[in-house]
């Protein structure tokens, strides 16, 4: 296999099956003596161009995790092969020290930077501005993350401030999202959101880590807590002026 400039497609042949990457030569990838060589990659539909190459393509410009089948849909093979390739990539990555990663996050794949660059990512990104969340905000988000669905006046009663500005601020950055409403109170439920899990790096909230023994119940805090009824005669200024 070899990559050439000026838009040539990655050479893949049946003889080069012991060579490194191409769709045709990685077994289950899904290639093979149908898949055309040598033409230029714009004259290849898309079941011709080598699997692995494509998909870094298309991972390339996803905004959100994309799922082993809508991938495959994409790059027009089958989803055992797509996932082969996916995990050979990722496993590719690590092995050569990149500055990336390809992992498999809140039901999908997508690159990431690698934690130990975080430091040059963070330079680059903040440029001195502050865009971390409050030590109120995460909090707040680690209540509705171990209580979901959770109302408001819950996850005051739990932090012990009124959390209304904070809330906001979550919702405005899409970590949590409005879940209905409470039968008994007619309150608006919260969870967290895929983008949640993406940003913490979690397939799932199974993957959170075991501290909701640690919360106190729903049942304990409910009651000194009714929704419409201020739980608190606390300023919650402090909470207002860190939100960000």
């Amino acid at each position: 296999m070899s990559g050439v400039a000026g838009g040539e497609a990655y050479d893949v042949t049946e003889a080069g099956a012991g060579t490194q990457s191409g769709a045709g030569t990685q077994p289950g990838a899904g290639g093979g003596p149908g898949e055309r060589t040598g033409a230029p990659a714009g004259a290849l539909g898309v079941d011709g161009l080598a699997l692995k190459p494509a998909l870094e393509a298309v991972l390339m410009v996803v905004d959100e995790p994309a799922t082993e089948e809508h991938l495959a849909r994409v790059v027009q093979r089958p989803r055992r092969a797509v996932a082969l390739a996916l995990r050979e990539l990722s496993d590719d990555y690590t092995r050569q020290g990149r500055g990336f990663d390809l992992r498999l996050v809140a039901g999908g794949w997508r690159f990431y930077s690698r934690a130990e660059y975080a430091d040059a990512v963070e330079s680059f990104v903040l440029d001195g501005q502050q865009a971390r969340l409050t030590q109120a905000a995460l909090e707040t988000l680690a209540v509705v993350a171990y209580r979901q669905p959770v109302s408001r006046s819950r996850v005051s009663a739990v932090r012990g401030v009124n959390c209304d500005g904070v809330m906001r601020t979550l919702l405005q950055r899409g970590l949590v999202e409005e879940a209905g409403t409470e039968p008994e109170t007619g309150a608006i439920l919260y969870r967290t959101t895929n983008y949640f899990l993406e940003r913490m790096g979690l397939r799932g909230l199974d993957e959170l880590p075991e501290l909701a023994p640690f919360l106190p119940e729903a049942d304990a805090v409910e009651g000194d807590s009714p929704e419409g009824i201020p739980s608190f005669d606390v300023d919650d200024s402090g909470d207002s002026q860190t939100d960000h």
